[in-house]
């Protein structure tokens, strides 16, 4: 085994640089590029006058409102007639789309065409009259509706009434339950896209939905649920109203417009929430992490009726194919409504309101999950109060922890180290040389490190180092010309890094990238070259985290998936375990945890045992290797909000 190395460099600080094995290149990342601010193409102006065979002429008048992908005009019949059941409205509502619109599908249609046509008559929904083409725009010609929930808010400087907005919260739960049972959800539910019913029609007080263009569907006609998956940089929707879910990339379903409208409602009776006036490039980022660092509580204060809270934890609480309890929900608001009178409740979970229940202590999830011994007690006539109680996804605190990843293994020797110092290293590590025990994982927690040792790693020889710069270039270069590759790297808080090389894996080259961010896209490109994710690491610069991203050709993975969330991604873990994935290596920094899992080459590794655990102490390992369970992989960091 080869004598220990230990270098304290110097070197210049390397931020958000790219280091490949053999090839010696270095490439800037994105965040080093001049900043490109995304100008509005300017479109030709949209026609005066719209004519389509099935309806009479319009002039286009003023522009009601513009979104995403269009903009909204009212249009005036050119020849008024008295509006009769037969005879087409005198005005109407017109949306134009460019055709060069990134609302365009394949076939060069508006996505929200497609899904007007799916739906076909839907309760809360527009009624469409036509579409065309015209001048380079496609032409969607509606029903003219009334304000927006935005237009009113702003009348009311800006905040509604208590008994308006249950009201709202009624007719809105309906209008989505009527488009889930659809096979779609919305994807953009804000003020601005609620709408209420044309001052003069006999709806003027009932409450429409509009702006159908993130619209997708969240389960193929045949009834089954999309599968879920995670892409952390692919966001839909708007940021003030977006579900956590949708900030981190992850797959649609109906619980990202339950947690939407949550966050609505919250809006129209405070009129702010705590997220807003953020700016700059990682605005996305700050708002999904304060949106995760505020409890139902924190937004919903205790002067204001319990409804609105509990409706906020139950939409944070829904799993990714759970159906909502629309009716339930619903009936939370029905005691506020005072004088304003919704559609009718209907729904399959419309339960008679029990007449009186006692508190319990809630479940838990799992063995996994954290302790938490608080009462739940439904307050009186709750009609959520026979939901099973779940966790809670939001705690009140910020909580770091270990985590530690267990696999079944044959019976080995395996050794472990916790708060160790750096001067205390050298020693530790040639022990375990000298017994033939390899480092297998590393990571740190408050400036001192933890280390496992294996026997059965297949590494012929190892060196380390203990840097102050994260991953040293010209180590790690020196060390790859010397046929070694990096196969453990730990970070501390006080920016020094611990890296590991190893000669005798089945590596063919090697890529690692260090980001102030987990580097998605990066990682992304690097699997269409047949790299895989095979270390993780996080430190500390300036106050702020960083990440090292290490990835090898040639490895055993032959597909990977990564979950990444502000909080221990416990639901993606188990819907990947459940298809043969397992956790082959785990990063968190004080922010986010961020898990790889992989898939092996060769039959039986889905058939393994797996199991995480979740500690404010350095786990019991030896507990685990009773039952031939040996630690593959550790870190320690951010695992409750």
């Amino acid at each position: 085994m080869g004598t220990p190395t230990n270098v304290l460099a110097n070197f210049r600080d390397q931020d958000q640089v790219e280091y490949e094995g053999e090839e010696e290149e270095e490439e800037t990342t994105e965040d080093e590029e001049e900043e490109v601010v995304e100008q509005e193409v300017e479109l030709p102006p949209v026609p005066a006058e719209v004519h389509h065979s099935s309806m009479p002429i319009y002039k286009v008048g003023k522009r009601l409102g513009k979104g995403g992908f269009g903009q909204v005009f009212l249009a005036a019949r050119m020849k008024q007639r008295k509006v009769t059941p037969v005879n087409k409205p005198n005005q109407v509502a017109i949306k134009f789309e460019h055709v060069s619109s990134k609302g365009c599908l394949t076939n060069g249609k508006p996505a929200e065409w497609s899904v007007y046509s799916a739906i076909g008559s839907c309760p809360g929904m527009p009624k469409v009259y036509a579409r065309t083409t015209q001048a380079s725009f496609h032409i969607l010609i509606m029903e003219l509706l009334g304000p927006s929930l935005w237009d009113l808010c702003k009348e009311k400087e800006p905040i509604l009434s208590v008994e308006f907005v249950a009201y709202i919260a009624i007719e809105a739960l309906q209008i989505l339950e009527g488009l889930h049972v659809k096979g779609y959800v919305h994807g953009d539910i804000k003020p601005e896209n609620f709408l209420m019913g044309h001052p003069d029609s006999p709806n003027a007080k009932e409450l429409y939905l509009v702006d159908l263009g993130l619209s997708r569907r969240y389960k193929a006609p045949n009834g089954e649920h999309f599968p879920y998956r995670q892409i952390p940089t692919d966001f839909r929707g708007t940021v003030r109203y977006a579900s956590t879910h949708a900030h981190l990339g992850r797959s649609a379903s109906r619980r990202d417009d339950m947690e939407s409208l949550a966050y609505t409602l919250i809006f129209l009776l405070r009129g702010r929430l705590p997220w807003q006036g953020f700016e700059g490039r990682d605005k996305g980022f700050r708002v999904c992490k304060t949106k995760m660092d505020h409890t139902a509580k924190q937004l919903c204060p205790q002067s204001w009726p319990s409804a609105f809270r509990r409706f906020l934890e139950v939409s944070q609480a829904l799993r990714y194919e759970e159906e909502p309890y629309y009716a339930a929900c619903m009936r939370l608001f029905v005691p506020l409504l005072g004088s304003h009178v919704p559609r009718e409740i209907t729904g399959a979970d419309a339960s008679p309101v029990p007449a009186k229940i006692t508190g319990k202590k809630r479940d838990r999830a799992s063995s996994e999950e954290s302790s938490d011994d608080e009462l739940v007690a439904p307050e009186l006539l709750d009609p959520l109060a026979g939901v099973q109680q779940r966790k809670k996804a939001r705690l009140g605190f910020r909580g770091c922890q270990w985590i530690a990843v267990f696999g079944e293994r044959n019976p080995m020797k395996q050794r472990y180290h916790y708060n160790v110092s750096v001067d205390r290293l050298e020693a530790h590590v040639q022990k375990g040389w000298d017994q033939d025990l390899c480092i297998s994982s590393a990571t740190s927690n408050q400036n001192l490190w933890a280390l496992v040792m294996d026997e059965a790693t297949g590494y012929s020889q190892q060196a380390y180092t203990v840097s102050r710069e994260f991953l040293p270039r010209s180590w790690c270069m020196a060390q790859w010309s010397a046929g070694y590759y990096i196969t453990a790297v730990a970070g501390a808080d006080n920016g020094r890094c611990l890296a590991v090389v190893s000669k005798g894996t089945r590596w063919q080259q090697q890529s690692y990238k260090v980001d102030d961010k987990f580097p998605y896209d990066w990682v992304k490109r690097k699997w269409a070259e047949k790299f895989a994710v095979t270390s993780i690491a996080t430190t500390m610069k300036g106050g702020k985290p960083q990440w090292a991203v290490i990835m090898s050709r040639g490895s055993k993975y032959t597909k990977q998936v990564i979950e990444v969330d502000f909080q221990y991604p416990s639901e993606g873990i188990h819907y990947h375990w459940d298809r043969g994935f397992r956790i082959s290596c785990v990063g968190a920094s004080r922010d986010q945890t961020v898990v790889v899992l992989s898939m092996e080459r060769g039959p039986g590794r889905e058939d393994v045992t797996q199991e995480t655990l979740r500690t404010s102490d350095f786990p019991h390992v030896k507990e685990k290797w009773g039952k031939d369970l040996y630690l593959e992989s550790m870190a320690f960091g951010r695992t409750t909000t």
